[in-house]
């Protein structure tokens, strides 16, 4: 047998056969792998434990602020608090990797104080083999039972929310790393240096948005999309609760920004790398609530869709006709990355 997939996340089906037959349960693992979730939940007596690890493979400029953002996003959208932060660092065997290093610790430690998170340690190698740095990121966060959120936690009914827009994350990545290539095909140094900026406005973090969001309305799931997009963390949303989606095409918002470069690379803005972007399922007399308080907190965000029953699918409304959801085999960035 010889089976290749392509960069990115492992497809649905596969990573969820790999997990049945390799993991075990525990009495105190309240939320075990599976896809759709964002973190793992262990139960520490009157508290909860939350832990995440995800990595950084796309971007190299400011590398370790992705780290602690994205893997401060998951803790969040489980309804906890992030606290504590470990890394590691793999670093290419190139003549100037002492600087990439200083450079990534320092990206690391502007993020954790933006947070109030404590770096509590890591590990850090040159590497053999690598041509770019890879910052693999570990969260740790804390909250009390009744906080907790799953993404398993949809019901037909439901109302789907969206803060931010589409292709936040990808529209910095695409900037800050085909910075001189977007120079030479005519893009403006204002444009990209405004696009470089979307990592902090608006903001690849969705902390606050998740804190808003379950202050003051009745969350019932909420999911970080990161890899594969909005159309996939809308996808794994729905297999993690067995529900189908009715998405309204048209609430689905995008920069105008981002269009022009995810246009740049014939990218599917649905499809992109979408950390800042925060999905959030709730009952629907708390929508209103919490769409009201995202802007208050000036935070962007529409309802995009509904929660229906499983055997309806999962669909997007376009021009007033459904059409089945986009699956994107692997995030649309790492077309950039091929070469």
């Amino acid at each position: 047998m010889n089976t290749r997939h392509p960069p990115g996340k492992l497809p649905h089906g596969e990573l969820s056969r790999l997990i049945s037959k390799f993991t075990r349960t525990h009495r105190r693992l309240l939320v075990p792998p599976q896809v759709g979730e964002d973190a793992a939940v262990i139960d520490m007596g009157d508290r909860l434990l939350v832990a995440k690890t995800d990595p950084i493979t796309f971007a190299t400029d400011q590398i370790g602020w992705y780290a602690v953002h994205v893997n401060a996003n998951d803790i969040a959208a489980m309804g906890a608090q992030p606290r504590f932060f470990m890394a590691t660092v793999l670093l290419p065997d190139v003549p100037n990797n002492g600087e990439i290093a200083e450079a990534t610790f320092a990206s690391i430690d502007a993020a954790a104080r933006e947070l109030d998170i404590t770096v509590c340690g890591g590990h850090t190698e040159i590497t053999h083999g690598l041509n770019r740095p890879i910052v693999v990121g570990h969260m740790l966060g804390e909250m009390e039972p009744e906080q907790l959120v799953q993404s398993s936690g949809l019901k037909p009914g439901h109302s789907l929310i969206m803060t931010k827009g589409l292709a936040i994350e990808a529209t910095a990545l695409i900037a800050r790393e085909k910075r001189d290539e977007l120079l030479r095909r005519g893009f403006e140094s204002e444009l990209l240096s405004r696009c470089e900026s979307y990592l902090e406005i608006p903001g690849i973090s969705v902390v606050v948005d998740a804190q808003t969001a379950t202050s003051v309305g009745d969350v019932s799931a909420m999911h970080d999309p990161t890899e594969g997009g909005v159309a996939t963390g809308l996808i794994e949303l729905a297999q993690a609760s067995q529900v189908g989606m009715e998405i309204d095409a048209g609430q689905l918002f995008v920069a105008e920004d981002s269009t022009r470069l995810c246009a740049a690379f014939d990218l599917d803005p649905l499809g992109v790398i979408s950390s800042g972007a925060l999905l959030i399922g709730c009952e629907p007399d708390s929508t209103e609530p919490i769409l009201a308080a995202l802007e208050a907190k000036a935070i962007n965000s529409a309802q995009i869709g509904t929660v229906r029953k499983k055997d309806f699918g999962i669909k997007l409304k376009r021009n007033g006709r459904l059409e089945a959801m986009p699956m994107f085999a692997a995030d649309e960035i790492t077309r950039l990355f091929a070469e």
